[in-house]
């Protein structure tokens, strides 16, 4: 069992930075973090993913302002959001995934509105 536990999002205008991160209650068996992102009315969409092995991955629409970035020694993940635009405003998700299991934060909801 993998618990995930997001920090707060929050309001930020366009143009500005929001960095959250994700404790991870372990990493054994863990094969990749990712970070996906809801926005109202929209299906849930894959933002970027980091493997166990470091292999990195963006959605092209965050691709150039978002990093994914893994701290092993304190089990955390963490999403750098920068240069953000109303459409990024969402609730953003941390996920887990184990062989044949996939593991949730509960969320957390980032506005990007002047």
């Amino acid at each position: 069992q993998v618990q995930l536990v997001e920090s707060r999002g929050g309001l930020v205008q366009p143009g500005g930075s929001l960095r959250l991160s994700c404790a991870v209650s372990t990493i054994f068996g863990v094969n990749a973090m990712r970070w996906y992102r809801q926005a109202p009315g929209k299906q849930r969409e894959l933002v970027a993913s980091i493997t166990s092995g470091g292999i990195i991955n963006y959605a092209d629409s965050v691709q150039g302002r978002f990093t994914i970035s893994r701290d092993n020694a304190k089990n955390t993940v963490a999403l750098q959001m920068n240069s953000l635009k109303p459409e990024d405003t969402a609730v953003y998700y941390c996920n887990a995934e184990q062989t044949g299991r996939n593991y949730w934060g509960q969320g957390t909801q980032v506005t990007v509105s002047a």
